[in-house]
Formats: structure tokens, sequence, C-alpha cells
């Protein structure tokens, strides 16, 4: 679109002055067009705003309806609690922090806190300052010998090939600088992931990356990648939440020469994962997996990502590192609310359990076992915001993996077309014109910054609460709209005109 506006629009300012000049009347409309050509111009080279570096001009009618006109954007658009997977408040939270700019809102909230959907922080009229220090955690067990030191909040699973080359240049520079790892998705290890920041590399049952002929797990390649320096830690996904079950998408019109290299598959087929692994069929073939993958990486942390599903293949796995003194070093949690590119909608919306019930059933399951203490548990699915990040740790997490945050960073403006290789802001395309748009210097300071600015936003939320460390985050911490309908059961008179003592909880 870029290269069509220059050439053509200058075309059409020749055509125009020359017949104007022909004529010798109407010089106003030359004059008009050569200011929206320079203008035109202007937005092609500037490097904030993707959407008018892709489409000078028209992209301002973008801005117009979500920017400079918040009102038709009220009254006949969409509203600031509207939009899905996530509603326009949100992402522009997310906008701002990764612009560095004020979060601040005016007015108070817009949502509707007298429900039951309400769910808050208890804050304490003792409150604490904030920390300046952002908070990390070490991941590694007691058969781990390269321990990790990991910011608790990082950038969960999105392959090169559903994510362009700059989009992930961009995220793996912004991890670099703000010390947290970026996940490189299961479609192996590219060279725009190798930018400086810390990798999770993450092995689908494709097994990219490390896989021979016949698409079976490979240990020779493995170990030959494994051993590149930015990959820190190692993650066998397993299941995510947008589709359990269902293998990983990459549609043809995205499988490009490069992305087939680098995957060791045919350029232009629509490449779908298997749903299960090959190289174990059971809990016990899955954890002596991760003591191979442990063993062949040099003592690096090893885990495995799942959404839960049925529930006793969980316990079962539980049991076996009991039987096999195997135990991960991570546990990755992803909600049935989580994000995906592709996938069949009855699997997004009705396969998989959500994030919190995940998080509690895993946690409580795991101390059942007597190994909760042996591994750290990460949770992904919709953490997006502060309160996101608290909750999660309150059901259990030890920290949190992102994905969709991490994409509006870069400039997502959630048009949904992650699956057609349309993307208008170059993030999720291999449209070589579109993916021209994102510049990676910008960008990558964006990821940084939404990094940042969020886990001070946490660090916020936990002195306000009156607490003083990650370690006191629990879900006392949190109050629900359903409690308050009990409180009538103690505030207000009954029929008899007598009050109830109010119970110590509230």
């Amino acid at each position: 679109m870029r290269e069509k506006f220059i050439r053509w629009g200058l075309v059409l300012l020749v055509i125009t002055w020359v017949i104007s000049i022909l004529i010798k009347t109407h010089y106003w409309i030359p004059i008009l067009l050569t200011c929206i050509y320079a203008l035109g111009l202007y937005n092609s080279y500037q490097t904030k705003h993707a959407i008018l570096r892709n489409f000078p001009v028209l992209g301002y009618f973008r801005y117009f309806f979500e920017e400079i006109s918040p009102e038709m954007q009220q009254y006949f658009i969409e509203r600031e609690t509207d939009g899905k997977p996530f509603p326009r408040n949100e992402r522009s939270a997310a906008y701002r922090r990764a612009k560095n700019i004020s979060d601040t809102v005016p007015f108070g909230t817009q949502l509707e806190i007298n429900n039951r959907k309400y769910e808050g922080i208890k804050h304490s009229i003792y409150a604490k300052s904030a920390s300046e220090e952002l908070p990390t955690v070490w991941l590694g067990g007691d058969q781990c010998t390269q321990k990790y030191h990991a910011s608790i909040f990082n950038i969960s699973a999105m392959s090169f090939g559903s994510l362009s080359d700059r989009a992930q240049m961009a995220l793996n520079r912004g991890a670099k600088k703000g010390g947290f790892f970026h996940n490189t998705g299961e479609g192996g290890i590219s060279p725009y992931h190798l930018e400086g920041g810390d990798l999770c590399w993450q092995i689908g049952t494709g097994y990219f990356g490390c896989r021979d002929d016949n698409g079976r797990f490979s240990p020779e390649i493995f170990t030959k990648n494994v051993s590149i320096p930015a990959v820190k830690l190692i993650e066998i996904k397993l299941s995510q939440g947008a589709k359990p079950g269902h293998g990983g998408v990459l549609p043809g019109s995205k499988n490009t020469p490069e992305i087939a290299a680098i995957r060791h598959v045919q350029p232009g087929m629509t490449i779908i994962s298997p749903p299960s692994h090959s190289a174990f069929a059971d809990a016990a073939g899955l954890l002596k997996f991760v003591k191979e993958l442990r063993d062949l990486s040099g003592g690096k942390p090893v885990g495995f990502k799942l959404c839960i599903g049925d529930t006793r293949e969980f316990e079962e796995i539980c049991a076996q590192m009991n039987v096999l003194k195997i135990y991960p070093d991570f546990i990755t949690i992803d909600g049935a609310e989580g994000g995906t590119g592709a996938a069949p909608p009855e699997f997004s919306d009705g396969v998989g359990m959500p994030l919190e019930p995940a998080l509690i059933f895993v946690n409580r399951t795991l101390n059942n076992f007597n190994v909760r203490d042996k591994l750290k548990v990460i949770a992904s699915g919709k953490v997006l915001t502060s309160l996101d990040i608290l909750r999660a740790i309150a059901m259990g997490a030890d920290m949190c993996n992102n994905a969709r945050g991490f994409m509006f960073a870069l400039g997502c403006i959630q048009a949904l077309r992650c699956n057609t290789n349309t993307c208008p802001t170059g993030v999720a395309t291999q449209d070589k014109m579109l993916i021209k748009g994102l510049d990676v210097t910008d960008k990558s300071e964006r990821v940084y910054h939404f990094h940042k600015n969020t886990l001070r936003t946490c660090n916020e939320l936990i002195g306000a609460a009156g607490k003083s460390s990650y370690n006191q985050v629990d879900a006392s911490m949190f109050m629900r709209g359903d409690e308050f309908e009990h409180l009538a059961d103690y505030y207000f008179p009954d029929i008899l005109g007598n009050v109830k003592t109010p119970v110590a909880k509230y």
C-alpha cells in the first residue's frame, strides 16, 4: 500500500498539475493534493505508527474513530468496556504503558461494580510504599544445574510464522533490555529470536527445530540448537488453552520458504502439528522425556505446558513424579481463555478448563502429592493487566506469561486477522508490504516499557494492600461481588428489626 501510494500518488499529482496549468484555473485542487501527498510521504517514513506507515493518509480514519473522536467511539461504535477478547479500556492501558505515557483515567470506573462479577483487592489503611525493584524468581529444581533467574512476567509462546520477523526481533530486543524471557513458540528458533534476549525454547508435537526427516524427535539436532547461549530454558508443549487437543496451525499463506527451512517442512503447505507427542505416550514417558531434555541440554530448566482437561491425567503425572523421582523444573498452566492465531471456534469456545480453577486444582494437587516445593508454576492465558498477574499468583502461580499484551505493545489493534496473513500492523503476517510498517527500534522500546510499567503497577497494588512481598499475595487479598450479598445478613435488620453482629472476615 505504501509503495502504491508513493508511485501512483505522484502520477496523479503530476497529471493534476498539468491539467490545472493548461486550463489556467482550479489551482486549489493540485495544491490540496500536494499537501495530502506530502502528508502521505511523511506517514510512509515515520516509525511511530505502523498503521499510518502501511496505509498513508487512510490510516488516519482509524485514529479518528479511536483517538480524535472518543465521543463517536463511545456513542456509535464501541464503549470503553466493549470489545472482545480484550475490551478497549484494557487495550488502551497496554498501549499507554508501552508508550511510557500516563496510564491514568478520569472520572472513575466505567465498570458495573455493584454485581457478582466485581473483583477487587482489599486495600489496607496502612498501605506501604511501592518497591522500585521489579519482582523475579529462580527457575530450576534440585535436578537442574543451570538455574535461571527469571522475571515473574514474560513473553508467552508465539512462533516465527504466526508472527513476522520484525515482530520477533522487537520482542527479543525488548526482552533483552527488560531482563525477561521470550518464548519461541513451537515453530523453532529463528534468526530473529537471536537479538540478545533470553529464550524459552518451546518443543511442540511437530518437534520443529529438533525433528528428523520423518518428523520425530532428534536428540542430535536438539543438542545442537539447545547449546545456543540465548536458550535458558525448555518448555514441552502438551496443549494450549485456545485449542487443547488440537495441534498448532500455520496457514499455507504464512509458510514461506524461510519458515519452511527453519521448521524442516515443505513451503506453501498448511502445517498442522499432531495433536499429541510421538516421543512418549503416558505420564512416565513424559517425565522421562523431561529428564532426557535436561540431560541433553546440560542441566537447563525443563518443564511442560498444558491446558487442564481430564484432571485424572494430571494427577497421574504427579504420582509418577514420586515413583520415578523425576521432577520438572516448572509447569505452565494455560487457561481455556488463552489466545491463538488459528483454531476452530468449537475448540476456542468449548474445550479446556479456564485459568483460575485450573491454577487452584494444580496447586492443590501438587501439594497433595508433596511435590509443590520441587517446581514452579507459570500461569498463561489472558494475563494482561497487573490485577491479572496478582490474581494468578493468589491462585497458586509463581509467575506469569503473556502473549497478546506484548502484541498490543508491538502495535496490534485487535483486528482479528491473525489467521489471514493480512494483519494491518505487520505483527501477525508474512506479507512483506505490511511488515515494512513495523519499526523494530521503536516497538522494542514499547515492549520494554510495557513490561516495566505493568510490573510497577503490580508493586503499587501490593503496597496498597499493605503487603511487602509477593510471597504474601494469596486469595484473602481479594474480594468478590458475591461476598457483598452476605453483608446484608449481618448489617441490615431482619424482619423482626434485629441487627446481626458482623463476622470477623468483613
